[in-house]
């Protein structure tokens, strides 16, 4: 009996290392551990999509003689550091974006294309007339992406009609959130004067729909929500991820377009099948819950029943977003004294007392809370709430963290870290918005001051670098160099105390956007123990000249463990 339950054992510990996955060992010219203890290494052992050991050759001998595997010299003269993290994206909106024309003030390079910007409204017209001459499927409108006033000047619905006469067309605002048509446009789409009274949001005199406005006639541009057009877009979202490193991706507002249950089916439909893997982590949005009358518990409850239907590449975390302020792109965010300087206002998304109690909701269930906040009035008014539920439910580690930190304060800085809060910060903004906001809506001190990292690192607040694409280009390398050059889009230098330094910047990306995800345990680190993600680089981040550090070019991703070489890159 002995004998034959030794050789059961015997067979059942061979089977078992005939079917555990075998070891593979990747050498590199360099890779960036992001861990204190080893900051760098040469070769990173993985099996089961996990890392096993981290070293040279010659320290990771023993795990090959334990083990077995083999050694892979694929990316011996590369640059290797742990997958790119994006902390504030939206796959809905590139989704349904790059079906259309970018014609932006900045340049864009997408898996559709390269489009060039306007900065002029001559220029835009002059652009604006090319592509929409050269619009050829009769059953939708014409529609562009990427104006903004600032530089193309005040269009409204006459200027369309004048410019365009019966043919339907459609601006969108550089911001997402606003909309702008001729009537042949609103009459295609069925939308009519009586829609724009509905809401305060709205000028139909101007043809314009904003912020709540835009949401309340989104029904009628459903052709973009296609599964057909829909899927195209949510793949050139995943190309967009591939070809830049990023290997996860924290979306901020799952439901933006009124139907959360069709848009969680169309983003799994293409990503779970998607031959690049990718992990896309989404978060309910409190204006979605708003706008269909779902009080707080309820939408507690509806989150619970999406969050069974997780999986490795696409999941419902146990995050929950606010929304505070209006868009920093249309000059609707809301600022303190003295405000904007030509006088116009912000916009508050949500009443105080309802966003309160979803909120305290979702913090008394244990989510972590995110709010968008752009203005400093909008940051006074998260650092209230914040203290608010602390001062009620304690809670060790909350990590609540403030989205877009388009401007704020250096005594806000010391409030935050007082708090204990997060930010996930787009340094977007201060490249394409500084100079012009210096002349018109905030004045040279506070223009300059925008997105304020210097003063983050300094106060040790663990901050995230974030595209919110397409607000700015998913590209990690492009949010690290915004955030360390700050340089203007006319090239002009800005303040050198508010620039992250660059080790910052590149745990911006991977660890401490890890821990605005609760995910440190797993990502943002090569270290064993954790998932093998990883970004491979023709270049080093940390080290590169800053006009060479957003064109370095990414060779490929390890998701997992298993490598995906990026075969199509961006026009460049």
């Amino acid at each position: 009996m002995l004998c034959r339950a030794l050789l059961a054992l015997l067979a059942l510990c061979l089977f078992a290392a005939s079917t555990a996955a075998e070891v593979t060992v990747y050498t590199a010219k360099l890779i960036r551990t992001m861990e204190p203890a080893m900051p760098t290494a040469t070769a990173v052992a993985v099996e089961d999509g996990r890392i096993v050991a981290v070293g040279d050759l010659e320290s990771l001998a023993p795990v090959l003689r334990i083990k077995g595997g083999h050694i892979d010299r694929q990316f011996e003269d590369r640059i290797v550091v742990p997958g790119f993290i994006d902390p504030h994206v939206h796959p809905s909106l590139p989704a349904v974006l790059t079906q259309l024309p970018f014609l932006a003030p900045d340049d864009w390079s997408l898996p559709t294309g390269k489009f060039p910007g306007a900065k002029t409204p001559e220029a835009y017209r002059q652009q604006l007339t090319a592509l929409a001459a050269a619009h050829t499927d009769t059953a939708v409108p014409f529609i562009a992406w990427g104006y903004h006033p600032l530089w193309h000047g005040e269009i409204w619905r006459e200027d369309l009609n004048d410019w365009f006469g019966e043919q339907p067309v459609i601006i969108w605002h550089r911001s997402f959130h606003e909309v702008i048509g001729n009537d042949a446009a609103w009459t295609m789409l069925g939308v009519t004067a009586e829609d724009a009274a509905q809401t305060h949001d709205a000028s139909w005199e101007r043809g314009h729909f904003y912020e709540n406005g835009l949401k309340a006639v989104f029904g009628s541009f459903q052709f973009l929500l296609e599964p057909a057009r829909y899927g195209k877009g949510m793949q050139n979202f995943l190309a967009m991820m591939h070809q830049s490193g990023v290997t996860t991706a924290l979306d901020m507002g799952t439901g933006v377009f009124g139907n959360p249950e069709q848009e969680m089916a169309g983003i799994r439909a293409v990503a779970e099948t998607y031959p690049v893997p990718s992990r896309i982590i989404l978060t309910p949005v409190i204006l979605d819950f708003i706008s269909r009358g779902v009080g707080p518990e309820e939408a507690l409850a509806q989150v619970r029943t999406w969050q069974d239907q997780n999986s490795d590449r696409v999941s419902v975390g146990n995050h929950f977003k606010l929304m505070l302020d209006g868009a920093i792109f249309s000059g609707l965010s809301q600022f303190g004294p003295p405000g904007y300087l030509d006088g116009h206002e912000g916009v508050w998304m949500a009443p105080r007392d309802i966003t309160a109690d979803y909120a305290r909701t979702f913090w008394n269930a244990g989510f972590q809370l995110h709010a968008h906040a752009n203005g400093d009035a909008a940051t006074s008014w998260f650092i209230e709430l914040l203290d608010q539920l602390l001062t009620e439910s304690p809670r060790a580690d909350h990590r609540m963290t403030l989205e877009h930190f388009a401007y704020s304060t250096e005594d806000q800085t010391r409030q935050l870290k007082a708090l204990g809060a997060l930010v996930s910060a787009n340094p977007y903004y201060h490249y394409i918005l500084s100079e012009l906001y210096a002349e018109t809506w905030l004045g040279p001190d506070r223009a300059e001051q925008m997105v304020r990292l210097g003063s983050l690192e300094r106060a040790g607040i663990p901050v995230g670098l974030h595209s919110d694409s397409p607000m700015a280009p998913l590209s990690p390398l492009t949010l690290m160099w915004a955030a360390s050059a700050r340089e203007t889009i006319g090239g002009e230098q800005g303040i050198a105390s508010e620039a992250l330094s660059r080790e910052a910047a590149l745990r911006a990306v991977t660890i401490d956007a890890a821990w605005i995800l609760g995910e440190e345990d797993n990502l943002g680190s090569i270290r064993a123990g954790k998932i093998a993600d990883f970004a491979v680089l023709d270049g080093d981040p940390l080290t590169v000249p800053n006009e060479a550090l957003r064109n370095i070019d990414v060779i490929a991703t390890v998701f997992a463990g298993k490598p995906y070489p990026v075969t199509t890159r961006l026009p460049q």
